[in-house]
C-alpha cells in the first residue's frame, strides 16, 4: 500500500486530497480538505497543517498540479504571489520520498480521461472521430488551455498558455471594452485571459457600468464598489464575479445579464479558436470553476451559435462534440491518475 498527498493548487483555493493505493493502482480518499491559497506564503505550510489535521501515517510521495507552467520540475504561480515552487525543495521540506509538479491544465486533461458520463453536460452532440485530439479549456482565476494526442494505448497530453494569446474583438462593444481595458492598465497586449476569467467578468461589469450601458442596481453596485476600495475585512471579503453571475441568473438586472452575456460569448469565440487550431472530434471540454457554476445561463446563451462562427470553417466546428465538464475536481482527480502512472 501506498500514501500519496494529491493537490490542485490554484490562484484562489488550493485542495489536498490523501489517498491510499493498492497494487492494482486503485485508491481509496483517506482524509480532504480546502485551503484559501492567498492566506498562505506557500504550499509547505498548508500540506503541514493538512497533514496535521489527517492524523494518518505519513505519505511518501505526492503529485501537484499548478496554476502556471512547470518547467524543469519549478513553477511560479501565475495569479498568485508564493516563492517559487521546487519539487526538491518540496520533497526535503516535507519529507517525501517523491514529489511531481505539473500544469495545472495537464492535470485536468488526465482526468477528463477519466470522467464520467455524469460528470459532463454536452452541449453540442457530434460523433467521435478516433484518433484525434482532444482539447480542454477553462476558465476560473485565470483561463488554462490544454489538449492531448493519442499515442499508442493512451494520450500525450500538451499544457499550454494559451489563455495569455491575444483577445479578439468582433462586435463593436468588445473593440470598446479592448480599448477600455488597454486604457485602463496601461498596456498594449490585452490576453483573452483577462476577459474571460473571473477577473473578466468584473472586468466586463465595471466597463458596462462605467459607459453607463444599464442602470446599476444600488446594491450591486455598493459592494462591487466597496470590493474595489478593498474596503472589506479580510474574514468578509466577496468575490465580486460570483455575485455579477448569480445577480444575471435572476434575469432582473440587465447589466449583470449583459455582463454575463458578452462573457459567454467571449468565452465561445476562444473556444472556437483552440477548436480551429486542433480539430478535437474526439471533444472538446470546458472545464475550469465557472463554467459548471453559470450552466443555466450557457444553456440560454448563444455559446455554441458564436463557437461556430468562423465564416467558411463553421462546417469544420460542427462536427466537434462540445461538453461542460460537472465534476470541480477533475483537476485533483488528473494529479492522482498521474501520481499513480508515474510511481
Amino acid at each position: 500500500m501506498t500514501r500519496l498527498i494529491a493537490g490542485d493548487i490554484g490562484g484562489t483555493k488550493t485542495i489536498l486530497r490523501l489517498v491510499e493505493t493498492n497494487s492494482d493502482r486503485e485508491y481509496e480518499t483517506l482524509s480532504e480538505a480546502t485551503y484559501v491559497s492567498a492566506d498562505y506564503p506557500d504550499l509547505v505550510p498548508i500540506v503541514e497543517e493538512f497533514l496535521a489535521q489527517t492524523q494518518q501515517p505519513s505519505p511518501e510521495i505526492a503529485c501537484f498540479a499548478i496554476a502556471g507552467p512547470v518547467i524543469n520540475n519549478t513553477s511560479n504561480l501565475t495569479n498568485l504571489n508564493w516563492i517559487k515552487l521546487d519539487t526538491n525543495r518540496l520533497a526535503k521540506e516535507l519529507n517525501l520520498k517523491k514529489v511531481s509538479l505539473i500544469n495545472d491544465f495537464a492535470a485536468v486533461s488526465y482526468g477528463i480521461l477519466a470522467l464520467k458520463e455524469s460528470d459532463i453536460y454536452t452541449l453540442q452532440s457530434a460523433p467521435v472521430q478516433p484518433d484525434t485530439p482532444i482539447a480542454i479549456l477553462g476558465a476560473g482565476t485565470g483561463l488554462g488551455e490544454g489538449f492531448l494526442v493519442p499515442q499508442g494505448s493512451g494520450y500525450q497530453v500538451f499544457p499550454t498558455e494559451g489563455g495569455h494569446t491575444d483577445f479578439a474583438p468582433t462586435t463593436d462593444l468588445e473593440f470598446q471594452l479592448l480599448r477600455n481595458l488597454q486604457q485602463r492598465f496601461n498596456i498594449a497586449h490585452v490576453s483573452v485571459e483577462r476577459v474571460v476569467s473571473g477577473q473578466g467578468i468584473v472586468a466586463i461589469y465595471q466597463f458596462l457600468r462605467d459607459i453607463q450601458f444599464a442602470e446599476e442596481n444600488p446594491k450591486i453596485g455598493q459592494k462591487i464598489r466597496q470590493w474595489e476600495a478593498n474596503s472589506f475585512p479580510v474574514e468578509q471579503q466577496i468575490d465580486p464575479a460570483a455575485i455579477i453571475a448569480l445577480t444575471a441568473t435572476t434575469g432582473n438586472d440587465p447589466l449583470c445579464s449583459k455582463t454575463m452575456d458578452m462573457f459567454i460569448e467571449a468565452y465561445a469565440a476562444e473556444a472556437g479558436n483552440l477548436a480551429l487550431k486542433f480539430l478535437p472530434y474526439q471533444g472538446l471540454y470546458i472545464a475550469g470553476g465557472i463554467a459548471a457554476k453559470i450552466l443555466p445561463l450557457i444553456k440560454e446563451s448563444a455559446f455554441i451559435k458564436v463557437f461556430q462562427r468562423k465564416g467558411r470553417m463553421a462546417s469544420l466546428l460542427e462536427k466537434v462534440p462540445v461538453h461542460v465538464v460537472l465534476n470541480p475536481q477533475v483537476g485533483l482527480l488528473g494529479s492522482i491518475l498521474y501520481a499513480l502512472k508515474k510511481s
